[in-house]
């Protein structure tokens, strides 16, 4: 009874989690996905209307923080045309690489200064505080550390509260910010990667060959096929040596280096060109 009596009491003490500041700050919680598990709805009643509240509310802010990550893109593109623009650069216009720069910088800026003002307040170490931010931006949640929940906080400091709700909200705007840039990145890489594939294998596609000498419906040029009629002593090689009307080339394979057979030079072959 004493353990159960602790465990009850350690989420209480900054104060009554369902006061209003209290309720915002887990409503804003639920919201975000992160879900730290400091405080839970015990009730029939309370468990059902918080699931029904997840599944309209967590759409709707996806959908604002979505929202707030694009503008947020579009003022860091404004941003950066104009510094380019001051920096006389030949290309004004903002591309996806400095927009996910930018918005790297400022969620690092944005993690760096919220531990270090959760150090301050709740008494951790810098890293736990960087940890905890992490943590929190990336909704993982994992409820190990929870800020707002020593000294009263809730009910004594509306100033850290206050911040505390702009620095999850805020910060979880640029994290899906930049998201959103990476998802469209790959999205393009994967959209270049097949244009590159299609353009390599179009050549390849014009070339192919059938067996009657055809490249796509057309015969091929100065290919064309020899009928079962005419006899003629044609050699599939693309010099013709063996032909009995190239005079030249027969003769020049006549000479001591390469002496063919009589037999090959005096057959009545047929052949038909199948292939280059």
């Amino acid at each position: 009874m004493i353990e159960l009596v602790i465990i009850e009491y350690k989420p209480h003490k900054a104060g009554p989690q369902w006061k209003f500041a209290g309720s915002f700050y887990f409503a804003t919680v639920v919201l975000a996905m992160i879900g730290y598990g400091h405080s839970t709805p015990v009730t029939a009643g309370g468990k059902a209307f918080c699931m029904g509240y997840a599944m309209v509310g967590i759409p709707l802010g996806l959908v604002m923080f979505q929202s707030i990550g694009e503008r947020l893109n579009k003022f860091a593109s404004v941003v950066i045309k104009q510094m380019k623009k001051y920096l006389h650069c030949k290309r004004v216009e903002a591309t996806e690489m400095n927009l996910m720069l930018a918005t790297g910088i400022l969620s690092s800026i944005i993690i760096t200064t919220g531990a270090a003002v959760f150090s301050r307040y709740e008494g951790w170490t810098y890293f736990d505080s960087f940890y905890y931010c992490f943590v929190t931006l990336t909704t993982i949640g994992f409820g190990d550390y929870v800020a707002l929940q020593n000294d009263n906080a809730l009910q004594t400091k509306p100033g850290y509260v206050a911040l505390s709700l702009i620095f999850i909200l805020f910060g979880l705007a640029v994290v899906a910010a930049s998201i959103n840039l990476l998802v469209l990145r790959f999205m393009t890489m994967n959209a270049e990667d097949i244009r590159r594939d299609d353009a390599e294998l179009q050549p390849s596609s014009q070339e192919v060959l059938t067996l009657e000498g055809e490249v796509n419906g057309r015969l091929l040029a100065g290919h064309a096929l020899i009928g079962d009629d005419d006899i003629d002593q044609t050699s599939v090689c693309s010099c013709n040596c063996l032909g009995a009307n190239h005079t030249d080339n027969h003769e020049t394979l006549l000479e001591n280096c390469y002496r063919p057979s009589h037999i090959i030079l005096s057959a009545n072959l047929k052949v038909k060109r199948a292939s280059v």
